[in-house]
């Protein structure tokens, strides 16, 4: 098992609070490094980020001695019925994006909203990025329990450009036993995963392009203890390779997650399987507790 473990260190970084107005500054330069500098991309302000750090949210960061390489900004937030943390956003400078900022970050976030008596933090991704789909669900042990169809409309920044906005919730339950684990460096290992693989049910079947890029070929409803569900490993190679082939992806996975959500099938693991030379993006998906079950992880506030 690989990855970094709550506690370990990150050489040449340190992880704390943003405290100057200069250091908020610095935010803007890392979602312009992460988005690009079109005009339309408009950088979460300094004012705000103030506003954030002094009045019950959190804006932490990735230092590289006075330099940020990463940060992730939250806020208080209320359904109704639970209290909770809302991370609106996690941004790590590409030429970082390999040293583990994001999970150190996102320990970090989960000692400071345990501080605050908070035992939950939510925040949405896209389901087709396979990185954030790794760190949520794999690396910190979040479940997705909500499928939102083009949830911010159309942006044009270079992330997003061309591609409908579909935006998945994870619930990140700080206290659970299995969040613990996954922190604590506990994972699945590479036979058990692929040995789930194997014996899973294919719910978005794929074949190589022209381009040698998989993409989807059909959707299935899944059947039996265990179904998987595939996503592009990595989006931006279809982005360059196969750009009319992004609608596909999009659509055929928000076929598939709607067709999993009414069989009442829930997502509980993502993994990397490597297979005759190629790597590829799994959700791992069973059967879920019936509606109305205590601790449902399906149900949505």
């Amino acid at each position: 098992m690989s990855g970094a473990r709550v506690g370990d260190k990150v050489e040449g970084f340190r992880f704390r609070r943003l405290e100057k107005p200069e250091e908020f500054r610095q935010v803007a330069d890392v979602e312009r490094a992460i988005f690009g500098s079109d005009p339309s991309v408009t950088p979460l302000p300094t004012p705000l980020l103030r506003a954030l750090q002094d009045n019950g949210g959190l804006v932490i960061g990735a230092f590289a001695d006075i330099y940020l390489a990463g940060f992730a900004a939250s806020l208080i937030g209320w359904d109704g019925t639970t209290l909770y943390h809302y991370s609106h956003l996690v941004g790590i400078r590409p030429e970082y994006q390999n040293h583990h900022l994001g999970f150190q970050l996102k320990a970090l976030q989960r000692d400071e909203v345990l501080k605050l008596g908070l035992k939950e933090v939510r925040w949405v991704f896209d389901p087709l990025q396979s990185r954030s789909a790794w760190l949520s669900v794999h690396r910190l042990g979040a479940r997705p329990d909500k499928y939102y169809t083009h949830y911010y409309g159309q942006l044009v920044d270079a992330v997003n450009q061309g591609l409908e906005t579909d935006r998945m919730r994870a619930v990140w339950s700080l206290a659970d036993a299995e969040v613990e684990a996954r922190m604590g460096g506990q994972y699945p290992s590479a036979d058990e995963i692929r040995k789930r693989w194997l014996s899973s049910f294919a719910v978005v079947e794929t074949e190589p392009g022209e381009s040698g890029i998989r993409l989807p070929s059909a959707v299935a409803e899944p059947s039996g203890a265990s179904a998987h569900l595939e996503i592009p490993f990595d989006l931006d190679l279809v982005r360059r390779h196969e750009p009319k082939s992004l609608w596909k992806w999009r659509h055929a996975t928000r076929d598939a997650f709607r067709a999993v959500t009414d069989l009442g099938y829930v997502v509980d693991d993502f993994a990397i399987v490597s297979a005759e030379h190629e790597r590829r993006s799994f959700y791992f998906l069973r059967p879920g507790p019936p509606a109305g079950a205590p601790n449902s992880a399906t149900a949505p506030p």
